[in-house]
């Protein structure tokens, strides 16, 4: 059952003013104001007080409220040093409050589990809204980690989220990349009016529920990702084209190659699944062995 709607944030809202903190451009800083995609996205999180949660950028503290009430242990990870003091104020006399002064990209999940006395091995979820700027760094800081969270809540912009939910026909190198580690479901569009101050486009809610292991059977991580990458050097070519751009081969080479692993060598690289990514990896990896 969905958890009640908070009835206000001007609590939130009051104590960061408070401390005469304004939005930082540079940073991506756009601070959720609306009560109702704040409980969508508790609800998504689907949180117990099991659960150990990390969130990046707790900003004024208005989502950490709602995850803290409801997760066991929540690490919050700031790196505005202008928001500590009010964050400091709010939550350091709850138990299991962690606030951590830090850019996220250099703190591998390990440490910061260990910061919060948990062990290395902790499971735990990512609930956060991310400044658009740093969204694939941090999906791709958390995901490809040696210890992944179980799973991924995240505002995002949509245009992104739609990028990374998309199917074959219309895949990227970055919905690959998301789609090998984990199922990801854009669960709501929220409007530009949600925030404060607006963005100029829309966000979504996008939730990834992580694999334990890859859906797909590659020689290794590195390879798989080295052929997407080779593949989509020219995505608006056909495949023999950009193959042979990205591994730096003969196009005729480039489009045997694809045929063995049973693609026609004349198709875009959006169109491609997982599947075939993994086959064409496969191929190509035998092919430098031999």
């Amino acid at each position: 059952m969905p958890y009640p709607k908070p009835a206000t944030l001007s609590d939130d809202w009051s104590i960061a003013s408070a401390e005469g903190h304004r939005p930082k451009k540079r940073l991506g800083q756009h601070f959720l104001t609306d009560p109702e995609v704040l409980a969508r996205i508790v609800d998504t999180a689907d949180l117990s007080h099991q659960d150990t949660v990390v969130e990046v950028g707790p900003g004024r503290g208005v989502l950490t409220a709602e995850l803290k009430s409801r997760a066991g242990c929540l690490v919050a990870v700031e790196l505005d040093v202008e928001l500590l003091p009010a964050l400091h104020k709010r939550f350091d006399s709850k138990a299991g409050f962690h606030l951590i002064h830090a850019d996220i990209l250099t703190q591998p999940p390990r440490d910061l589990l260990a910061q919060a006395g948990l062990p290395p091995e902790a499971p735990y979820k990512v609930v956060a809204n991310l400044p658009y700027y740093i969204t694939a760094p941090v999906l791709r800081h958390f995901l490809a980690d040696p210890h992944p969270p179980t799973s991924v809540v995240v505002l995002v912009q949509y245009e992104v989220a739609r990028t990374l939910t998309a199917t074959p026909g219309d895949l990227s190198l970055l919905g690959i990349a998301v789609q090998y580690y984990g199922r990801p479901t854009l669960i709501a569009k929220v409007a530009p009016s949600s925030f404060s101050p607006p963005p100029k486009v829309h966000s979504a809610i996008l939730r990834i529920d992580v694999y334990p292991a890859p859906p797909v059977d590659v020689p290794s991580e590195a390879a798989f990702f080295s052929t997407v990458k080779a593949g989509f050097r020219a995505k608006r070519k056909q495949l023999r084209n950009s193959l042979a751009r990205g591994w730096e081969i003969p196009a005729e080479e480039a489009a045997g190659i694809a045929e063995k692993a049973g693609i026609d060598p004349q198709r875009r690289p959006e169109t491609l699944s997982l599947a075939e990514w993994a086959q064409l990896t496969w191929v190509w990896e035998r092919r430098i062995a031999a």
